[in-house]
This record gives structure tokens, sequence and C-alpha cells, in this order.
């Protein structure tokens, strides 16, 4: 059965820091924001995207990933109102709105947290955190040690294993699906959770509502240990996240070949069947038009995020070029306040935003694009060229990373009727079996091979 998540494109929002909410969360009043981020939900469907990622929300005391309430929206976006009126708006827009879960960890103005800093040892929460000591002591002078995520000690590590967390943690996925409807949750540090927590979650989700989507936050490892029928649906593709950029700064399409072979090829793909979530950019790593070296290269960038396997997502004001580095002010400087109507009016990279839609569309009316079966064609250092196979119509993508035009003759990979360029609509000729086509700097084609008229 295939659903809603099987093919489609995200779009990725970091709202605290799109609708300008202070850093620090020591009001006592609303802010109602969710008026301004609800104007984007068009522009998003005008990108052809089917969902919005959008994260953290729940009511926190600085970057949203350190929780002091977890059915609370964060009261520097709005209330719980506020954001069931931005679900139900999506949904009219046939938008999917999927959620940061931060299940790993609480802030230290968590309640089960403060309990026991007020009764010590007395506190019946004791066991709901990881590695409390009363023999120790913590940067913060609390009178007693406990367990932090990376050593970050605003950031208390729960332990998932103990029942009791655990039910609390399910009960508020059954309060977001049944009081705002979302469609799914992002797990915040996937990668450090308890196996069976997850197991447990993705039997629960599924009873709630079928459809429910589970993606996970893995770095490093084997990423089907986590996405697979017991556990997520999906996990962020850091790998080919990776290669996207650094293959094209080096010249060396290899690189992002040899992923896709090891991952997907269907002899031994490790991955194979496997949907995972690729991204060129998000709320913790540098804009993609700060990592790339030639920004001609922004094109078959974004060409192959879309087309090749994976669910490919949009990181908010990318899809004009932003700029953005961590070394330019840590984390912040990578979730920047934006206002939609600036951007649309003078965007930094006027053809992206256009381009991106387009992409959006191919995936979309060619649906092969994201379900059909990989096929690599041609490799060079600076040449691949590979299909998305299907059986009434197939796609096949060219792209050169090298500095000048480049000429390339690529095999067909099916017997063709037609063969259309789909961001010019021209017909392209067939020769001896070949499709032969110079492409500029940075250039890339979708062409359109149908196999019936």
């Amino acid at each position: 059965m295939n659903y809603w998540y099987d093919h489609a494109v995200f779009y990725h929002m970091y709202p605290l820091g799109l609708s300008g909410a202070p850093f620090e969360n020591r009001q006592e009043e609303l802010v109602h924001r969710f008026d301004g981020l609800r104007k984007w939900l068009w522009h998003i469907r005008n990108l052809n995207c089917d969902a919005v990622y959008i994260g953290p929300l729940f009511e926190s005391t600085t970057h949203g990933y350190d929780t002091r309430d977890y059915k609370l929206v964060d009261r520097r976006l709005g209330d719980n109102d506020d954001f069931k009126n931005f679900v139900a708006y999506a949904h009219e827009l046939g938008l999917k709105v999927v959620v940061d879960g931060v299940f790993n960890h609480t802030g230290r103005e968590f309640f089960a947290f403060r309990d026991i800093q007020e009764n010590r040892e007395h506190s019946r929460y004791c066991g709901w955190y990881k590695g409390i000591n009363f023999g120790w002591n913590s940067p913060y002078n609390d009178g007693f040690g406990y367990e932090a995520w990376r050593n970050c000690f605003e950031l208390v590590n729960l332990n998932l294993q103990n029942r009791e967390v655990k039910d609390y943690l399910f009960d508020v996925i059954r309060f977001w699906i049944h009081e705002f409807d979302i469609d799914g949750i992002r797990l915040d540090c996937a990668d450090c959770l308890d196996f069976d927590f997850m197991k447990e979650m993705r039997w629960m989700t599924t009873k709630e509502k079928a459809d429910f989507w589970l993606m996970g936050e893995v770095i490093h490892g084997d990423y089907a240990r986590w996405a697979n029928d017991e556990m997520l649906h999906s996990v962020t593709n850091y790998e080919l996240h990776k290669g996207l950029y650094s293959g094209h700064n080096d010249h060396n399409y290899f690189e992002i070949a040899h992923t896709i072979r090891r991952q997907f090829d269907e002899n031994g793909g490790i991955y194979k069947g496997r949907t995972l979530y690729s991204f060129v950019d998000n709320h913790d790593v540098d804009r993609i038009v700060s990592k790339l070296n030639d920004r001609r290269h922004l094109k078959s960038v974004y060409t192959l995020l879309y087309t090749l396997p994976g669910n490919p997502s949009v990181y908010y004001g990318s899809e004009w070029g932003i700029e953005g580095r961590k070394a330019q002010g840590g984390d912040p400087a990578l979730r920047p306040q934006l206002v939609l109507e600036e951007m649309e009016e003078n965007p930094p990279v006027e053809w992206l935003e256009s381009y991106l839609a387009f992409l959006g569309r191919c995936r979309r009316e060619h649906p092969v694009i994201g379900n059909g079966r990989y096929k690599e064609l041609l490799l060079t250092t600076r040449q691949y060229a590979y299909a998305r196979l299907g059986e009434e119509e197939s796609v096949l993508v060219l792209a050169n990373n090298d500095e000048g035009e480049a000429y390339l003759s690529v095999p067909l990979p099916v017997h063709a009727e037609q063969i259309v360029n789909l961001e010019t609509l021209e017909t392209v000729n067939e020769q001896e079996g070949r499709v032969n086509m110079t492409l500029p700097a940075g250039g890339c084609a979708l062409l359109l091979l149908k196999s019936r008229g």
C-alpha cells in the first residue's frame, strides 16, 4: 500500500527563527506569530511541496529543544488554537504537517526535573532521568549530577526504559494527534533513543493513524537499524547530503554515484526498499549556497536532490538562495527571521524558486521520478546521467559539474516513442539509441521518455 509519505516533497520550517521570536522565553504573554507563519503555506503549496516539517513547537526555554511543557505550543509562537488552525489550513491546501518530537531529553524547567531539584532523593521522578546521582554536582550547582545530551547540561537525558516515562511521552504523542491532527513526527536525536521505545511508538502511532509518518534524525551509522518495518519509516540521509555538495565542489560525481549504488542499487543496495529523507541544508548545517564553491552548481545540486532516491526537503529561505554559516553566529545564523514578501520581491538567486517549483511539479506529474527504478547510465568525475524507470514512462537525468560546457552522449535505457525536455518542452531526437546533449557549466536536463504513444 502506498502512503502520502512514500514520495512526498517536504518543506522544513524552524518557526522560532523564521518568525523572529526572541531566543529566550522569559515573557508571560502570548505572541500570536502563527498569523505570519500561515502566510507561508500558500508559498509552500506553490513550490509544489506535499508536506511541512515544522518545529520545534513544544513550550521551551530557549532554542526549542529544551522542552518545558510538551502539551503547550511555545508561547513565543502562539497558543494551541493557533497551531490547530495552522494545521487545518495546511490540510485545506493539501499539505501534510510533521512536527518535531523532542523525546531524548527535557529542559531544566520541565516539571519532573524541577521536582527533583525541590525534593531531591524523595522525588518520585528520580527514575525519569539518566544518571541522577546525589553524590555528584552539576555545572548549575544543583547539588546532584545527571546525564546530559553531549554534555549540554541544559538538556537532561530522559530514561526511556522507564515505563512511566514511556507512557507519559506516548500520551503526549496521542495528544498531538488528537488535538492538532498532525500527520507525523520527526524524532530529534533518534540515534540516541532507546530502540524498544521507538518500536512501541511505531505500533502506537500506526494504531492511532494508519498513515502516520515517523522520521528520525540520524547522522552516522547503518540507517537500516532505525528505518525498518518495526521502528521508523525514514531517517535523515546525511551521507547523501555530504556527497551532494562535496561531489560538486571536488568535481567528483563518483562520490554521489557510489553513495547511491551502496544505498539503493537493485542488486545489493543496503537500503533498497526504504525511502530516506534527503536534504542539502537544514537548521543544523550551513546553507547550500554557502557550502558550494561555484553557485552555478545550484541547479544540478537541486536536480539531483529531487530526482535521486529519497524524499527531498527544502529548508526555508534556501529556495531563494540565502546564505548562512554556523561559523558566523552559531545556530541562529542558520535560523534567521525572514519576511515572505521581501524574499519574493528581492531573492538573492532570482531563478531558484521557480526552478524548485518546476522540480516539484515534475515529481507530482511524473511519479516515476520518486518511485521508479534507479539505473546509472553515464559517469565521469564531471558528468553524470541516470534514469528513473517505469513501465509507461521513464525520466532521464543529465548533469554537468564542469567549469565549462560539456557534451554528453547517453544510452537510452528503454525504447522511447517520444523524448521531451521537461524544462523547455522541446522534443529531443534519438540518435542510434542515444541522447546527445551539450550542457553548460552546472547545467542539467530532465528528459521524459514515453515508452508508449
